[in-house]
């Protein structure tokens, strides 16, 4: 099995922290660095073989990286050299992807099982699978629906429930066929061409624990909550 795990971002919402570092090498808890727990976690669910796209600060994570060997698994790079968009830095590594393989953010923190994300993708016969989270969000207002001047529904501090996309999918190349290598690529373009042409994606719901450690705020939680769940995260470490 082969994962691609996308670390070519500046990580500004992150600053200062990534001031120096990429994101994916921000320390958390005492030891590790995020994208080491990527890796041990990917290797521990049978993937033997990652690529690693880059950009700011790319030699330091090929400095850390090396070749993969650390952790039993086989690492090559594709540099991008302009931003790309989420899924446009796979569009210029296409012709050395596999069928069927993992795409990743590289800065999430999750006990999520890639290696049956991967599985069930294959399995779904879907161009492309998306590992998704259920969220809420609190209004504090008082929420109104109008209609030609009237009002005609109330509801006070609702609560939305819905689910968002974990930085985790299951994508075949006949996903990306129909677009050109080195133009940007965004997830929402590539869901929304897949919806208007009615081959939709498929959805690996999950439930366990995930953390996208996008802002300054969630690094701290992040750093708060990793030795409850270190376990979860680094089995066997």
């Amino acid at each position: 099995m082969h994962a691609v795990i996308l670390a070519g971002g500046k990580g500004v919402r992150l600053r200062p922290y990534t001031t120096a570092l990429p994101k994916p090498l921000v320390p958390i808890g005492e030891e590790h660095a995020i994208l080491e727990i990527v890796m041990r976690q990917l290797a521990g669910a049978g993937f033997t073989s990652c690529t690693l796209a880059i950009g700011h600060l790319g030699h330091i994570i090929r400095a850390y990286v090396g070749d993969g060997s650390q952790w039993g698994m086989r690492v090559d790079y594709a540099t991008e050299e302009s931003p790309l968009g989420t899924m446009g830095p796979l569009l210029t590594m296409i012709d050395r992807l596999p069928e069927h393989f993992l795409a990743m953010n590289g800065d999430i923190l999750t006990d999520l099982d890639f290696g049956d994300v991967y599985r069930t993708h294959v399995t779904s016969g879907a161009p492309l699978t998306i590992a998704t989270y259920a969220r809420q969000v609190n209004i504090d207002f008082g929420v109104l629906t109008t209609d030609a001047g009237r009002v005609v529904g109330f509801a006070e501090k609702p609560s939305m429930d819905y689910r968002v996309s974990m930085g985790v999918y299951g994508v075949s190349r006949a996903a990306l066929a129909r677009y050109t290598p080195g133009l940007p690529l965004g997830f929402d373009e590539l869901v929304l061409d897949m919806l208007e042409e009615k081959t939709p994606p498929h959805a690996y719901d999950f439930e366990g624990y995930w953390l996208d450690i996008g802002r300054p705020d969630d690094y701290d939680r992040a750093n708060r909550e990793f030795s409850g769940h270190r376990d979860l995260l680094i089995k066997g470490a």
